[in-house]
């Protein structure tokens, strides 16, 4: 029997190497695809080649999907039967600096698959990622009929995906579901997510080799899960007959200095707040010292206050339902960054 073919594009993030993880062993043939090599994943890369059931296929391959053409050679040669579009630039500060870009990547990159697959490959099935940026202020218990309101440019190219791929779905019938992301971490999240920054500067301050941790905005509330929860929900999309649109989140939102006081407890420290405003910080209960500060430069241009989503369709409809609480999350991030700087020392 012929195993199953998938793409899944952004390999070399997060999000995609936990969705290889599961694909590989459900025992699909599996081409990723990155604009670059490897990178941090690498030994993920080693490890999955070494560990292919007999007759399996797995190739990471560098390409850059805002080329059409590159897109179209893709899905015609490989011919996959399912199609997983994690690609992004996924840094909400960085698409205020780069907003060309981000639109590049994350529209027109996912509209070059679903004119790929249109043209090639009209019987797969492709899942677009998105994001709770999509809602603005309006995501604040957002569910799939939620109002689109973005307010960064990354919102805003997400939200020009989300419409595109129910154009195409509408239009020309694609097999083509899209998932609304609310914020997902993990011990694979790059430092550049204040989660993973607050994780590993904390693990870092445990070991004597960073003084403090800056950061922005800490009222800010989002509803975080477990990065491996949210593609296994991605897979479970693709397998149902219909196509939809589906919001996935935990429900239940936290602000960041909750992350901060769950990592910090996580990491052995007893945290007190001092102060207010610009000049609020944390200190360490037993010695006094200064662990948390704020610096304005961390603030957004325009910032959401809370986001959390109404996962009540997925849970319904896909049987999906979120496996990892926050505090375990935290936990986990926390206890990552630990064993990697006590490697290091």
């Amino acid at each position: 029997m012929p195993r199953p073919t998938a793409l899944v594009t952004g390999a070399s993030g997060q999000d995609a190497s936990f969705l290889l993880d599961q694909l590989l062993a459900k025992g699909y043939d599996v081409l990723g695809v990155s604009r670059s090599a490897p990178g941090a994943i690498a030994p993920l890369v080693r490890q999955w080649q070494t560990d292919l059931q007999e007759g399996q296929r797995f190739v990471y391959h560098s390409a850059d999907l805002t080329d059409a053409q590159v897109a179209c050679d893709l899905l015609k040669d490989f011919a996959p039967e399912e199609i997983y579009n994690l690609a992004g630039q996924s840094h909400v500060p960085t698409s205020f600096r780069a907003p060309l870009d981000t639109l590049d990547v994350n529209g027109s990159g996912a509209v070059h698959l679903l004119e790929a697959m249109r043209t090639h490959t009209p019987r797969a099935r492709m899942f677009q990622a998105l994001s709770a940026e999509i809602f603005g202020p309006s995501g604040d218990g957002a569910d799939e009929e939620t109002p689109l309101q973005p307010v960064s440019p990354y919102g805003a190219s997400k939200a020009y995906a989300a419409w595109m791929v129910r154009i195409y779905r509408q239009a020309h019938g694609l097999h083509a579901s899209s998932g609304i992301f609310f914020s997902h971490e993990s011990e694979r999240r790059p430092e550049s997510f204040v989660t993973r920054k607050i994780t590993r500067s904390l693990a870092r301050i445990k070991f004597g080799k960073q003084e403090v941790l800056l950061l922005g905005n800490l009222e800010a509330r989002r509803d975080w899960g477990y990065a491996p929860d949210y593609v296994e929900a991605a897979w479970k999309m693709l397998q149902r007959d219909e196509p939809d649109d589906y919001v996935i989140a935990t429900g239940v939102a936290h602000s960041v200095r909750d992350f901060v006081e769950a990592a910090a407890r996580a990491a052995g420290f007893e945290l007190e707040w001092q102060g207010e405003g610009l000049e609020e910080i944390a200190i360490e209960r037993e010695t006094g010292k200064t662990l948390v500060s704020i610096d304005p430069h961390f603030y957004r241009p325009v910032d959401i206050d809370a986001l959390y989503g109404d996962a009540t369709k997925a849970k319904t409809q896909l049987g999906w339902a979120p496996t990892v609480g926050f505090e375990s999350l935290v936990a986990r991030m926390i206890e990552a960054d630990l064993a990697r700087e006590s490697d290091t020392n």
